[in-house]
């Protein structure tokens, strides 16, 4: 058994790939907030790929963690001189680790706010990256305008406050950097959202303008936010990963990251004081990230809610079982083709056909074990933003909304806490005491949980959902998920032609 750190390189290259440059000539040129798996498994694999390949050494990771349970990370950066194994995890049951050395340092804000700052203010630092969740830009679902409510946010908005939020600390920074001369820095969001670029612009300019006006509008005109999407299953590690790894190759690694073998990352080409190649590394570099954004959200991500409450009430616990069901697979498919589909715009270089037939096969990878608890949590930051503008989308043409219906009628009836079997379902969301209160008043009011407007907007005054949405909680309340697919089924194919 071999720990993995920096010293033990040399060893544990005999078993699994490393890193094949010298760790001591990288430099911190990108500050990330928010170091989690999804992170360790895709933007900072793509930078090792690049370093690997002799390039750009002057682009390593600065890591920063602001939230108190990355003390942990902190913790495990700190033992393995930053070093941690991603393990690819194939159909056929393989799995292909290797080490990743692209996170130079990594920062604990709340132990040393001023050093945070002080990286980010370093000309060096010419990107400022973001993985905060969906949740995390303050987006009020109804307005679409900025929520500054959050205490943290307000107690970031006093004046000379120290920052505890990416707002507060990328605010800060660049208030600095304009103070010092120096330019700014690029704003990345590596976020499901519509336009993250967009959001995370209009997001903490406003957030700054609450702060100063003529700081907001200076972000606003001269702060870069390019748009992006990425791609990449990566489900949470479990002990059981970790041994797999200790037992097959002998390294003893405390969080490594597991993932498909699927990667993709769209990203708009504007960075004004340089970038590193990133399309020598099978990244996209596009000058439009949109029509990538939104088959990705409302393919993949919003298939994941399709899929997940319903497969969770039928009494499936991992995404892989719910994808062998044909059941299941033609409500998805359904759900792809007739509702999510019209609302795309053409996707350069993407066989749209194919692509949502290799989303089956993705979630169907046994080897993942992606579990649908995970897929079901944080719903009230992915419902909002990954399936609701396309049901607004659907009914202003006239199109399908039936199946997004049935959706968001399934996380209603998941969001009562208690399965068909009287078994306690444990709801993981930030709104989760709400969430579930209105849940269970819908047995007495059956549109409790659609009447709020921070989460669906109009949809209770749209009839044609309404009736659609009534209809299916109904079922799922009298007859249960897999009664009410197979229902379903029968329906859809009385309606085929011939």
């Amino acid at each position: 058994m071999v720990h993995i750190n920096g010293r033990s390189l040399a060893e544990i290259a005999e078993r699994v790939p490393v890193p094949g440059y010298d760790r001591s000539q990288l430099r911190g040129g990108i500050v990330h907030i928010g170091v989690g798996s999804f992170h360790r498994a895709h933007q900072a694999m793509y930078l090792d790929r690049l370093f690997n390949a002799g390039q750009g050494l002057e682009w390593g990771i600065v890591g920063v963690g602001l939230l108190p349970r990355d003390r942990e990370m902190r913790d495990l950066m700190s033992r393995q001189d930053c070093l941690y194994t991603l393990v690819v995890k194939h159909p056929d049951g393989s799995i292909e680790p290797r080490v990743i050395g692209s996170i130079v340092d990594y920062l604990f804000a709340p132990d040393d706010p001023e050093k945070v700052l002080d990286v980010m203010t370093d000309a060096a630092t010419r990107v400022v990256s973001l993985t905060i969740t969906e949740g995390g830009y303050r987006v009020h679902a109804a307005s679409g305008e900025f929520d500054a409510d959050d205490p943290q946010v307000q107690a970031d908005l006093r004046p000379g406050a120290t920052p505890t939020t990416a707002f507060g600390f990328v605010t800060e920074a660049l208030a600095r950097r304009r103070q010092q001369g120096k330019p700014p820095f690029v704003v990345m969001s590596c976020d499901n959202l519509q336009g993250n670029g967009h959001v995370a612009r209009r997001m903490l300019a406003a957030f700054a303008a609450l702060r100063d006006p003529d700081l907001g509008a200076w972000m606003q005109e001269n702060v870069a936010f390019p748009n992006a999407m990425v791609d990449r299953i990566t489900p949470v590690t479990t002990d059981r990963d970790r041994q797999q790894l200790l037992e097959d190759f002998g390294i003893d690694d405390g969080w490594p990251v597991v993932c498909e073998p699927f990667t993709q990352w769209a990203l708009e080409d504007c960075f004004p004081l340089g970038r590193p190649r990133l399309e020598d590394v099978a990244v996209q570099l596009v000058p439009d990230v949109v029509p990538y954004e939104l088959m990705k959200l409302r393919l993949l991500n919003a298939s994941h809610q399709a899929l997940c409450y319903l497969g969770y009430l039928a009494g499936y616990r991992y995404v892989h079982e719910v994808c062998s069901d044909p059941l299941f697979t033609g409500f998805l498919l359904g759900y792809m083709d007739e509702e999510a589909t019209p609302t795309l715009q053409p996707v350069p270089g993407v066989d749209l056909e194919r692509y949502k037939h290799e989303l089956i096969e993705r979630f169907a990878n046994a080897a993942v074990r992606d579990t649908v608890a995970r897929l079901c949590a944080e719903s009230s930051d992915r419902i909002p933003k990954w399936l609701v503008p396309l049901v607004h989308d659907q009914l202003a043409g006239a199109g399908h909304v039936r199946r997004s219906a049935l959706v968001i009628a399934a996380w209603a009836r998941y969001a009562e806490g208690i399965d068909e079997h009287g078994n306690p379902i444990e709801v993981v969301d930030t709104r989760r005491d709400a969430v579930m209160a209105r849940a269970r008043r819908q047995r007495q009011d059956p549109l409790a949980f659609l009447r709020e407007p921070e989460l669906f907007g109009d949809l209770v005054g749209h009839q044609n959902f309404v009736r659609h949405y009534l209809e299916a909680l109904e079922s799922l309340h009298t007859r249960g998920a897999r009664a009410t697919l197979e229902d379903w089924e029968r329906v859809e194919q009385s309606r085929a032609p011939g």
